[in-house]
């Protein structure tokens, strides 16, 4: 191995390396720094070493990571190792199965994990998606080794700094700000998240950064004083109470300011917060909310507090475990200056919380990860030996119902589990599904049938005489596909159902025969189809031979026609054949009592669901339209057709879901529509269909459509919605 490094990277590599040793002392274990040495430098191992797109040697940028790790998160024993050994399995030179031997099943697993997630950027695959961060935490599997990869991202942003390839930076910068600092934001890696964040402003706009730190920088003694007169009289008080605590002041990142200077439209002169007091208390858990309560008060005495900038996350802490008073007071010379109150051991987790999962700004909060994080978080506050040992059995699977599909040219996209070939080439583009043949995963021919996992590769195949077929709607599992299916089946059969007619009518004109619209309908439910589209259909696509059609027609035009009379709509309903979309669970009332499984169809004006009062009408197509007793047509209907209704109810059990429009108005605040959106998932006979607001003046009026199994159910999720924060009317409504 050093036969491959500079005289000057020996030297820096054997500094890092009695670093690294003195920060692992205690966690390492007997004859843990010999057997790291012989798996690193044995000579098969050394000349599998390839130095990266900046030049740099991996066992220097592993070491850095090593060291990143154990400052800026917690000394750990597997983790380091697995660092320190991927570069060797990766290469080929070090087999899992020495790894296993020599370190164990659990650093051998993490590095498998590791390389399985690194490999992700061979593929160059698109980061500039949500589904990039979520397959990454489907590949790592274990929290660790989001962790790893996030302190590595760090130290290569320490080292290329200044490099001559200042593309290369630029992207990898870019990368850093996008997808690593918001990771490590969620997981309560702060200090690595500020770090990130202004070395990727540093390398993306040098000069800003550079802007920001000079002023910074020819401030830094007239700031250093006035922090110091602001402190003393607030130490001095706070010693008189008896308290023990640490008081610093602490300057806001650069990247934190250059995000102020934009929102606020001003320069670094005039952001009155560039810096925050903290004041950390040593106390026992106990008395942990006390004494930071009077040193709140002291504070507030010394110092005019605003109100509205108070924030109590002691009370009431963050989702991801952060605990903290933040309040804004008036300080001298006429200036508002923040104070962080909190304890060692808040600040701790603070700097390094490991789980602690912060909802990011403008993102969507995910569930699953939210539950497991916060189990995470329950862990490590019972936890008598290090929380790094007790989340190695963690998995992150809390995508598991997805999988992560790419195209050839490495876009990414998102299917739900089980998803097909036919599913991810309808979600590419409608026309490439129509097409589809098959694909080739991973460069092998699979049917469209065929169902994917996270990480293959599909090409799609297609052929111009391919049309969609009835039979694909029993594979595929994307509500997509299944709509474009049965919209081109449906195009499909109008098409043929034009041609058959169309070869009907000139056939009969051949034959000189005038066509009676009655006559043809009975032969149509005489040959036993349901409607006249489907037999139409059959003749276009010359499944039925017409020939065979004008024979019937004259056999049974020569028949006397049965004499026809006016039936009620009870007696209608029981000569009205069964549908293919007839249902049992509706009860439709006849002379004779009640008849199940008829044709029916739900009425548009009304939208009824399941559990609503309803009644029948008779349309003019034959089919019984099921409305609401409520209808806004409903007084029409029974005025002027009185004769066409029937009574309808509901039996059964429904195990299906109905469309429903809710309209909900409420203040315009950020997350209420996430909150919305939160309560409609969670609810076990709802699903959330569609959504569109529209906000004014502080206000938002909403329409949500939601699929609900009754409305019982419906009229639980209203009580729901009701309760959140902000809302302030939610009705039922037939748009």
């Amino acid at each position: 191995m050093t036969e491959l490094l500079t005289t000057e990277e020996k030297e820096a590599l054997t500094a890092k390396l009695r670093e690294l040793a003195m920060l692992m002392r205690p966690v390492l274990k007997p004859g843990d720094i010999r057997r790291l040495r012989e798996d690193m430098t044995d000579e098969n191992v050394a000349h599998t070493y390839v130095r990266d797109g900046f030049g740099i040697h991996p066992v220097i940028l592993a070491v850095d990571t090593a060291i990143t790790v154990c400052r800026r998160v917690s000394p750990d024993r597997n983790m380091v190792a697995a660092l320190l050994l991927r570069e060797a399995v990766h290469g080929g030179a070090l087999s899992a199965e020495k790894v296993k031997d020599n370190w164990g099943p659990d650093v051998a697993d993490t590095v498998s994990r590791l390389n399985k997630a690194l490999s992700l950027y061979e593929r160059h695959a698109t980061v500039e998606s949500e589904n990039f961060r979520r397959l990454l935490l489907t590949f790592a599997e274990d929290i660790r080794v989001i962790i790893l990869m996030i302190a590595g991202r760090l130290a290569l942003m320490e080292a290329i700094n200044h490099h001559p390839d200042e593309k290369r930076v630029a992207q990898v910068a870019y990368e850093s700000g996008y997808l690593y600092a918001p990771l490590a934001h969620r997981l309560g890696l702060y200090s690595i998240k500020s770090r990130l964040e202004d070395l990727s402003l540093k390398y993306t706009d040098r000069a800003t950064f550079t802007s920001i730190a000079r002023k910074l920088n020819e401030t830094k003694v007239k700031r250093d004083a006035y922090i110091a007169d602001f402190i003393a009289p607030i130490k001095a008080k706070l010693e008189a109470e008896g308290l023990k605590f640490d008081i610093k002041g602490r300057t806001k990142s650069i990247y934190s300011i250059w995000n102020k200077i934009k929102k606020q439209k001003t320069d670094v002169d005039h952001i009155y917060d560039l810096f925050a007091i903290r004041i950390i208390i040593d106390a026992p858990i106990e008395r942990e909310k006390p004494e930071c309560w009077l040193a709140y008060s002291i504070v507030t005495d010394m110092y005019r507090p605003n109100p509205a900038r108070m924030k109590d996350w002691i009370s009431i802490p963050k989702t991801n475990g952060y605990e903290s008073l933040h309040i804004t007071v008036y300080g001298p010379d006429d200036r508002w200056v923040e104070v962080q109150i909190r304890t060692r051991r808040m600040d701790e987790v603070a700097e390094k919380g490991l789980a602690a999962h912060w909802r990011y700004k403008g993102v969507k909060p995910e569930q699953g990860l939210d539950m497991w994080m916060k189990n995470v978080r329950d862990i490590l506050e019972t936890a008598d030996t290090g929380p790094m040992e007790l989340m190695k059995n963690l998995k992150m699977d809390v995508y598991n119902k997805e999988v992560f599909v790419f195209t050839p040219k490495g876009d990414l996209y998102r299917l739900p589990q089980g998803a097909t070939v036919l599913d991810f080439a309808f979600n590419i583009h409608t026309g490439l599904g129509c097409k589809c043949t098959g694909g080739k995963v991973n460069g092998r021919n699979c049917r469209i049938n065929y169902k994917l996992e996270s990480g293959d590769t599909v090409d799609i195949m297609t052929s111009n005489t391919q049309l969609p077929k009835r039979d694909w709607l029993n594979f595929v599992v994307t509500s997509k596909a299944r709509n474009k299916i049965r919209a081109e089946i449906k195009e499909q059969e109008s098409s043929n159902a034009e041609l058959g007619k169309e070869l009907l009518q000139r056939r009969f004109k051949n034959r000189k025969i005038e066509i009676s619209e009655t006559i043809l309908t009975r032969l149509i439910k005489k040959l036993g189809y349901k409607t006249a589209t489907e037999f139409f259909s059959k003749l276009g696509e010359e499944s039925l031979d017409v020939n065979s059609v004008v024979d019937s027609y004259i056999e049974m035009s020569e028949k006397p026609a049965e004499a026809e009379k006016a039936v009620s709509a009870e007696e209608f309903v029981m000569q009205t054949p069964k549908e293919e979309q007839s249902s049992e669970i509706l009860e439709i009332g006849s002379a004779d009592g009640i008849v199940k499984g008829l044709n029916y169809k739900l009425a548009r004006c009304c939208n009824p669901i399941y559990g609503d009062d309803v009644f029948g009408f008779i349309s003019s197509e034959g089919v019984v339209k099921i409305h609401r007793s409520d209808c806004p047509n409903s007084q029409n209907i029974k005025e002027r057709y009185p004769y066409r209704l029937i009574k309808v109810r509901w039996s059964g059990k429904f195990g299906g879901q109905m469309a429903a429009t809710l309209q909900i108005i409420g203040n315009d605040d950020i997350g209420i529509v996430t909150n919305i959106s939160a309560i409609i998932s969670r609810e076990k006979n709802s699903s959330l269909r569609n959504i569109s607001i529209n906000s004014h003046d502080g206000l938002f009026q909403g329409y949500v459509i939601v699929g609900t199994g009754s409305t019982e159910a419906l009229n639980a999720l209203i009580k729901k919605i009701k309760t959140v924060k902000g809302v302030k009317e939610v009705k039922r409504v037939d748009k």
